[in-house]
């Protein structure tokens, strides 16, 4: 049998459109080439200009080639008796089968396979399966992407890797994979059934590489024979023998000869020196380390000599999972290469982001997938995933569209733990990871750990009395998500669909089935309770329902009004989104109906205590008379769900309440959503008393480190929101602002056009953004794109968008969106960096935390001061706390924070010290007003020069061409 492996370029994605490219590569049972074919096809239509900047192909190229019935003459011998491959097999199979129709020709009946679905099952941790970054990562050549030719060859390619994965994979995992797909998801099961033949006619399998447990091949093994890095007396005594500058010298040797270029950093010795002091004086430290300081090493180094030299454990905590993971995958694996005795490094998340794999086989078992084709993949990944992963942890896994609620699923939660009577407890990826934390020398947690920890008395992280806190910037905005609460329209919505969907379907009714197999006499009683609680479900929903559409009046009431709507929580949402609504709830003015919404959350508070109860009462007296470990396991997981609805209920009392003077109360939902979008925040508006309490009063030393902390070169903002004020008085802080190791002065220009206009309005101000297209445009020619333009709100975003993407086109510059071409992050910033010749226009996320080296950003605009929306609730309590005080919130809130999120936003740009580029500034704030000069001077030193508009392009050519500072403007 043969593989035939189809591309086809179109005219585009829709039943009218033709085709205009075929390639096709035959592969042989052998997985060998014995065959190619390609050719131009001729459409009796034009080929679109956005067709022809994508793939190449003009009318010039088709003129004179076959029409489609003699390419299919061609093309249906070599489809004959093959199984049909392609990298979204369903697109290419549908303009085949469609043109053999129209043709009159029997449409394509066989076997089809489609390599994304290969991909995603063979290889879960790849971040994309995108063809052309795909092919970059398996280093196969791939040089004109989006030309049938080529993206056939380079998907028999991919075929060939899936196939030769497959043939490494354990047997066990092959046949749970089969099990699986059912025959019926693209022929799945037939291939992968095909190997499992194969495999059960090798003479050796090899059974050494696995741990097998309970149906499942596995790389983690028993957690509990794990061990602490040094236990031998010797090994203990050595590590005293090193002072600390030998100890750098060694670490230093020794990275310099795996990376021979390695060069000090004088920033970098100077964070190394400043850490230790800390750690060994019990001071507390706030550094600020600009990009290219050598931070994460900074920090690591001096914690992992002070750590092991003291016996003391140190607490590294990140903001992003992104930082987290660079640490483990980078910094940790090269310390672990030089250091002169071993250590310890462990990664301690959120319980949720660890695989629960006691549900998870019996959600495989039972083939409970809500989603059949989705969750059947995302399951299929996770059994291949068991073959591969240390960790377990979700942050691994490249999840579908559907895969987040397939995890939500089977992640790991304390309410449904068995503990000790799982029969996976010393395979269990979380107490793996307690354990690893229990016995390493520093573990690396994050800010929203450190907080949930907090709340659960200090029960989920080992005892520590040393912090470092990197993106430190963002330790106040977390701790107020985690000290105050958070109620949504799923809250509730989520678990009660899990225990009773309806009469025939949830956990309940399943175990209600369950019980009715017991010949206990309690059984019937039991199954008569489940009976009575059933309809209070509906009762339930209804009410909720209730209660969300009346809050979600409350919002429109706002709308009407004509406020603007900002994002409060989810960074998702930008300023500026028409859409977004929220409001304030002030208990001197709450809305007109708001106890008329008291009396429905009493109503539902009434009907959530009738499954509560009730529940609790039945599980309890099931788990002590039953000894069936199916039954046990599905009662531990609803009660699990019925102590979510336990808090919810609380959470929501609170909420309606409104009570208390050091919260902050609002709603917000999205218009487009309407009442499902609703989210309700009670957040303390001041959190720098309880982050005395919690660290710096109660921890020997806190480390305090991110590339923005100062202000103007002063600390004091930050000193006050985190209450570090008296500490920096007392002399227990001490505040370091590191040089920068860049030559910022050589390495970056800021160009401020002097008679840009002033923004009138929100974000709608058609001169302001005619001229912005017009500017935008003519430096991305002239830097021949490689441009990162940064905004602060969506809706301006949108504006500009299709003007400037028309301006840019005849230029061959592609201009991606954020939120038009992708929402997501990472998916756009490496479509930026394949394609050199694109500017990416990103709001909020885009300010921070990307990295984007090297030649493939030049340019980076600044459209506006990010300046938070002074109408949000917590700025607008935060600023009402200040002025009775008698102090200027503007000065003392907004500048700050917005000077802060500026620095962010122009640290995209200077990532290495080869780096050379633009920063367009189109807010003439910063020249124009007394607080401007606040942002320029918190700069680390770049050339800034203004100008007017028609003097930009020119400067912007000399200035890349020659390297040389121009002349003073």
């Amino acid at each position: 049998m043969n593989y035939a492996v189809l591309d086809l370029e179109t005219t585009g994605h829709s039943a009218g459109d033709e085709i205009i490219q075929v390639g096709l590569v035959i592969l042989n049972e052998s997985m060998e080439i014995s065959r190619s074919y390609n050719t131009f096809v001729k459409p009796s239509i034009a080929i679109p200009s956005f067709i022809t900047q994508l793939t190449g192909i003009d009318e010039s190229m088709v003129q004179d080639a076959p029409s489609v019935e003699d390419v299919l003459l061609e093309l249906i011998p070599l489809l004959d008796d093959a199984v049909l491959v392609a990298h979204n097999v369903g697109f290419d199979a549908g303009f085949l089968n469609s043109a053999l129709d129209r043709s009159g020709y029997m449409q394509f009946a066989g076997r089809r396979l489609d390599t994304i679905d290969l991909l995603r099952v063979l290889y879960p941790t790849l971040t994309t399966y995108q063809l052309g970054a795909v092919t970059e990562l398996f280093g196969i050549d791939h040089d004109q992407h989006h030309r049938a030719d080529s993206d056939a060859m380079a998907t028999a390619e991919l075929f060939i890797e899936c196939y030769r994965k497959l043939e490494q994979l354990p047997l066990m995992t092959l046949e749970r994979l089969v099990s699986l797909f059912n025959d019926d998801i693209d022929d799945m099961a037939w291939f992968i059934g095909q190997m499992v033949t194969l495999k059960e006619n090798q003479s050796s399998i090899d059974l050494d590489a696995y741990t097998y447990f309970r149906q499942f091949a596995m790389k983690a093994g028993d957690w509990t024979e794990e061990q602490p890095a040094r236990s031998g007396e010797g090994e203990a005594e050595s590590v005293h023998e090193w002072s600390f500058d030998d100890f750098l010298k060694h670490i230093k040797d020794g990275i310099r000869a795996l990376n021979p270029g390695y060069e000090e950093r004088e920033p970098q010795n100077m964070m190394f020196q400043e850490v230790i002091d800390a750690f060994e004086h019990d001071h507390h430290l706030m550094i600020e380390a600009g990009t290219g300081t050598g931070k994460s090493l900074g920090y690591l180094i001096p914690a992992l000599y002070y750590g092991v030299q003291q016996g003391k454990r140190i607490v590294v905590s990140t903001h992003t999972i992104n930082l987290q993971e660079q640490l483990r995958q980078r910094d940790l694996p090269l310390l672990q290469s030089v250091m002169p005795y071993p250590f310890r490094a462990a990664v301690f998340k959120g319980r949720g982001n660890y695989l629960c794999l006691r549900k998870y086989e019996a959600k495989v078992g039972a083939q409970d997938f809500a989603s059949r084709n989705e969750d059947r993949i995302t399951a299929a990944q996770m059994v291949v995933w068991l073959s591969e992963t240390e960790h377990g942890d979700q942050e691994e896994l490249n999840f579908g569209n559907r895969g987040s609620e397939f995890w939500s699923t089977v992640a790991s939660d304390a309410d449904s733990c068995l503990n000790r009577s799982c029969p996976w407890f010393k395979r269990c990826y979380y107490h793996r990871a307690k354990q690893e934390a229990n016995i390493a020398d520093v573990v690396i947690t994050n800010h929203s750990m450190l907080f949930t920890d907090i709340r659960a008395d200090h029960r989920l992280l080992p005892g520590y009395d040393h912090l470092i806190v990197d993106e430190a910037h963002h330790l106040e905005d977390v701790a107020g998500k985690h000290l105050g609460t958070q109620v949504s329209y799923h809250t509730v919505h989520h678990p009660v669909g899990r225990l009773c969907k309806d009469a025939r379907n949830g956990q309940l009714i399943l175990l209600k089935h369950r019980l009715s197999h017991e010949d206990l006499e309690k059984a019937a009683k039991w199954r008569e309770q489940i009976d009575e609680v059933v309809p209070v479900f509906g009762e339930l929903r209804d009410e909720w329902d209730r209660l969300f559409d009346m809050l979600f009046t409350f919002l429109g009431g706002t709308a009407a009004s004509g406020r603007q709507g900002y994002p409060a929580v989810q960074e998702a949402a930008a300023a500026g989104d028409a859409n977004q609504l929220v409001l304030r709830l002030r208990r001197s003015q709450m809305p007109a109906q708001w106890s008329e919404a008291q009396a429905v959350e009493e109503i539902v508070h009434g009907y959530l205590s009738q499954i509560i109860r009730p529940l609790d009462k039945l599980f309890a007296e099931v788990k002590e008379e039953l000894d069936d470990p199916g039954i046990a396991a599905l009662v531990t997981d609803l009660s699990g769900t019925v102590k979510d609805l336990a808090r919810a209920r609380d959470d929501l009392r609170q909420f309606m309440k409104a009570d208390k003077k050091e919260m902050v109360y609002w709603i917000e939902a999205n218009n487009n959503y309407r009442a499902k979008s609703i989210h309700l925040y009670a957040v303390p508006a001041n959190v720098s008393e309880q982050l005395r309490n919690y660290f710096f009063d109660t921890k020997r030393s806190v480390v305090l480190t991110s590339a923005t902390l100062s202000v103007q070169k002063s600390f004091q903002y930050a000193c006050e929101q985190l209450g570090l004020e008296q500490d920096e008085q007392s002399g227990k802080l001490k505040t370091v602002q590191l040089p920068s190791p860049f030559n910022y002065r050589d390495q970056a220009l800021v160009i401020i056009p002097r008679n840009f206009p002033v923004l009138k309005g929100a974000a709608g101000d058609p001169l302001f953004n005619e001229m912005l297209v017009k500017s935008l445009g003519e430096a991305a020619i002239q830097t021949k794109g490689r441009m990162l333009v940064l905004f602060t709100s969506y809706r301006m975003l949108r504006q500009v968008y299709d003007p400037l993407k028309e301006v840019l086109a005849p230029s061959g510059i592609q201009l991606l969106g954020q939120g038009i071409d992708s929402g997501n992050r990472s998916k756009l910033t490496r479509r930026f960096q394949q394609q050199a010749a694109s500017v990416l226009l990103g709001t909020s996320s885009f300010w921070e935390g990307v990295d984007i080296p090297g030649d493939a950003l030049t340019c980076l605009a600044i459209v506006r001061l990010p300046f938070q929306p002074p109408n949000h609730p917590l700025v607008e309590a935060k600023s009402e706390m200040l002025q009775e005080q008698k102090q200027n919130p503007f000065m003392k809130l907004s500048i700050p924070q917005a000077v802060i999120r500026f620095k962010q936003g122009f640290g995209r740009l200077v990532r290495t010290n080869r780096d050379r580029g633009i920063v367009l500034i189109y807010d003439t704030r910063v020249i124009d007003t007394y607080y401007g000069k606040y942002f320029l001077y918190s700069l680390p030193g770049p050339k800034i020069e203004h100008m007017h508009l028609e003097q930009i392009v020119p400067r912007i050519g000399e200035w890349l061409s020659t390297g040389q500072e121009g002349v003073e403007q």
